[in-house]
């Protein structure tokens, strides 16, 4: 649910919305949104159907969106640690030919 609401969060903040925004649009409180978000409340079917329509998605896009900003910096963490793995591979080749 933390990852779910994490999510929701950065939808909300793609858009430009406040809490008070959304909560209105699904008509519930902002705390009981709030909680959405941090994920203490676990989210129903009808409920999910409700916040993926707000966005323009289908409740599987939701359940599956990545950060695009998030997916970039992973990508160059792995390409960095891609690289540091290929140096210590060519260090222990080096120490094979020496023994």
């Amino acid at each position: 649910m933390k990852l779910l609401g994490k999510k929701i969060r950065l939808l909300r903040h793609q858009k430009g919305w406040s809490q008070e925004d959304v909560s209105k649009q699904l008509d519930i409180s902002i705390p009981a949104f709030s909680k959405i978000e941090t994920g203490i409340t676990d989210v129903n079917l009808s409920r999910l159907e409700q916040i993926s329509t707000l966005f323009d998605m289908s409740v599987v896009q939701l359940l599956t969106y990545n950060d695009p900003e998030q997916e970039v910096k992973d990508a160059s963490e792995l390409e960095e640690v891609s690289k540091k793995l290929k140096e210590r591979e060519a260090e222990v080749i080096d120490l094979q030919k020496k023994v």
